[in-house]
């Protein structure tokens, strides 16, 4: 049916959007009678420089007409109010104080609703009103392994979880995050399928070879993989056996880059998401996107190529959009994804972050976390750090291979095994297992099951570890399983044979609402006092993740962190006691840069005075301050509570 001015009218009304300013839906069919995308000649150099990096100068003198029709489809989709509205973003306030992003699977929530994504839809608007602005929807296609990174279909949402209607409703109240699983595709794909028929386009959409023995046992020691499998899986095609590169599972296939058909058809698919709602495109594992025998076949040059081809895109056809890699790595290689601040993503998972903080609380001592958090980098006031504790992954500990000793390390493992966490492993370059990831609920890593501590006690514990996420210099993040305290699902575990479960409860909504409408359960305890925590956070401009940060180490039992607004009109000194003892602190002024002598609680609501120069306060086991001066501008202190 023809799509008549008024459906394209009614269709791009602007919708919801929390940030503040209104978005704009796409048209369903792309408009061709308006002006296309005019791309200057600056970015078509550009773009063609990336292309040339990737395949030499003919191969990407041919593609560009290619890539330039794919940008210019999408473009015809954007009405022209979102096109305005586009022109005026600001990208330094892309993120600010008031986002925090919920990850969770379209399917964590079981109710009555018309499907699953229906039902998180109702969770949200009736419990996480004014906290949640941002969803990140971990994979919701069709997918036949990994909870969702096994994609059969890109394009499809995956009917047991509802449709693209469902997806859009969520927009018009949120801001969304679409994974964008590029690295790898399902072997029940049709992609796949294709290839095993013997279709040509198909024939160098996978790293194929002829026999094992192509891959040399030294290329193979030098590739770094977070599995213990075989790198090559065999398959029986039309052609006879085949060997097919497999980095993480043998129903993941890996995606042959170097083809750049592949490239072609994974920029469509991305600008597909972008017109479905998404705001965030996370790459997951985009660190092994490009795979060269002979190399580490991860962090490749070309693998950053993608990735800042990506950012060119995305800047040209849809500025409102932002990157988000995903790369469980080493800090220092973790934060390579930022490039130079400018150029690759806009945001990068704080992978260290989690095991640092657990660690901090088992030894109820915040020096390595302090002392990490002193050397942290921020490239530019457009990209940020992603700040979460936990997902629907497990707790990674390649990020602190470099930050903590391997003693410590084991310490952190062998405690998170006594509160009933499971450990993942991968193949290290010697050909031995080592330690991957801690698979735990983060309730139970932080507290122990029937240890006789009084409920009240254990939600103070867990809630005072997710405040170091709140206060960081960044974006943060929070697993929905932690909103409510999931503890450990070893049932789950058992029937699937694989760890990660432990972690992927499906919730009886009803059974929640139950919980939730009793004060005194954990489940209200813990959304109740997170709720109220991140609602305050979200109206400090001391949050924005472009104010200024500084560490302090006034104790090793307090975590202290001093947060001060880009404008400079909001000043908080943010505490946390990470210990089961109460700690006295007396602050000296001169350490804060301030000689203010009333403070005010933004947590407790209570008025402090310095003394001679001395700031003397108490905190009492796991307590938290966020202490401001009392003489805040007036315009600030509207938004203090």
């Amino acid at each position: 049916m023809q799509q008549t001015a008024l459906s394209r009218a009614i269709k791009s009304q602007p919708c919801h959007d929390p940030t503040g300013d209104s978005h704009y839906h796409h048209y369903q069919r792309p408009d061709y009678s308006r002006p296309l995308l005019v791309i200057s000649k600056a970015q078509r150099k550009r773009l063609l420089r990336r292309l040339r990096f990737l395949y030499g100068e003919d191969t990407a003198e041919s593609y560009l007409p290619e890539l330039e029709r794919i940008m210019m489809v999408y473009y015809a989709h954007k009405p022209p109010e979102m096109i305005r509205s586009e022109r005026e973003l600001g990208h330094a306030d892309r993120f600010t104080e008031k986002d925090i992003i919920l990850i969770t699977y379209g399917d964590l929530l079981r109710g009555s609703e018309p499907s699953p994504l229906a039902t998180l839809a109702r969770f949200c608007e009736t419990y996480l009103e004014g906290t949640i602005n941002t969803l990140h929807i971990l994979p919701f296609f069709p997918y036949s392994s990994d909870r969702g990174f096994s994609v059969i279909d890109f394009e499809t949402v995956d009917p047991h979880l509802g449709t693209w209607q469902d997806i859009e409703d969520l927009e018009d109240h949120y801001r969304l995050m679409f994974d964008g699983v590029i690295n790898h595709i399902s072997s029940k794909s049709r992609w796949f399928q294709e290839f095993l028929n013997g279709n040509p386009y198909y024939k160098n959409f996978f790293i194929v070879f002829n026999s094992q023995s192509e891959l040399t046992p030294e290329q193979r020691q030098l590739i770094f993989r977070p599995r213990t499998s075989d790198i090559l899986t065999p398959f029986q095609t039309i052609n006879g056996l085949k060997y097919v590169w497999t980095t993480f599972s043998p129903d993941q296939i890996d995606l042959n880059y170097k083809n750049p058909d592949v490239l072609m058809r994974v920029i469509e698919i991305l600008l597909m998401y972008v017109r479905h709602g998404a705001t965030l495109i996370r790459l997951d594992a985009v660190t092994f996107l490009w795979s060269e025998p002979g190399t580490r076949c991860i962090h490749l040059e070309q693998t950053h190529q993608i990735v800042r081809l990506l950012r060119d895109i995305l800047d040209i056809v849809a500025p409102r959009v932002a990157l988000i890699t995903e790369t469980n790595v080493p800090h220092k290689d973790n934060i390579s994804y930022f490039g130079n601040g400018h150029d690759e993503a806009q945001m990068v998972y704080n992978f260290a972050l989690p095991p640092l903080v657990l660690y901090t609380f088992y030894t109820e001592d915040t020096t390595a976390i302090s002392n990490w958090a002193k050397g942290l980098k921020y490239f530019s006031d457009t990209a940020t750090y992603f700040n979460f504790l936990d997902s629907h992954d497990g707790i990674g500990l390649m990020a602190v291979k470099d930050i903590l000793s391997k003693s410590e390390i084991d310490f952190l493992i062998a405690k998170a095994r006594s509160h009933g966490g499971l450990i993942s492993f991968k193949t290290g370059e010697d050909g031995a297992k080592e330690p991957y990831e801690i698979n735990i609920t983060w309730y139970s890593a932080l507290n122990q099951e029937d240890n006789g501590e009084d409920t009240a006690f254990q939600v103070r514990r867990f809630v005072a570890s997710r405040i170091i996420a709140l206060v960081l210099k960044g974006v943060p993040g929070i697993y929905l399983h932690s909103l409510i305290g999931t503890q450990n699902d070893i049932d789950s575990v058992l029937a699937t044979k694989s760890n990660r479960d432990i972690n992927r409860t499906v919730i009886d909504a009803v059974a929640i609402n139950e919980a939730l409408a009793n004060p005194l359960s954990k489940i209200s305890r813990i959304n109740r006092e997170l709720g109220r925590l991140i609602t305050i956070r979200t109206r400090q401009p001391a949050f924005h993740p472009n104010g200024e940060q500084r560490i302090l180490m006034l104790s090793p039992k307090v975590f202290s962190v001093i947060r001060i607004s880009p404008k400079r009109e909001q000043y908080i000194l943010t505490l946390v006691n990470v210990t089961r003892q109460t700690c006295h602190l007396d602050v000296q002024l001169s350490d804060l840069g301030t000689s203010e002598m009333f403070w005010y609680d933004l947590v407790g609501g209570m008025e402090w005075i310095a003394d001679d120069g001395t700031l003397s306060v108490t905190l009492e086991p796991y307590d938290i301050m966020w202490l401001t001066p009392l003489n805040t501008p007036k315009a600030a202190l509207s938004l203090w509570r």
